[in-house]
């Protein structure tokens, strides 16, 4: 019975740590992509005509 426990565990552990990377990796990604687009609409600001 305790074994089954364990590998439950262990396997919440694992999962947890898949999504963490996950998360981190897309939120990396995003960031460089914001920073991307900012750069572009700062540079095309001088262009514009309000």
């Amino acid at each position: 019975m305790n074994e089954k426990q364990y590998k439950v565990m262990g396997n919440a552990g694992v999962t947890s740590l898949v999504l963490g990377i996950v998360l981190i990796a897309s939120s990396i990604a995003t960031g460089v992509l914001l920073v991307i687009q900012g750069a572009k609409l700062l540079k095309s600001k001088e262009d514009m005509l309000i």
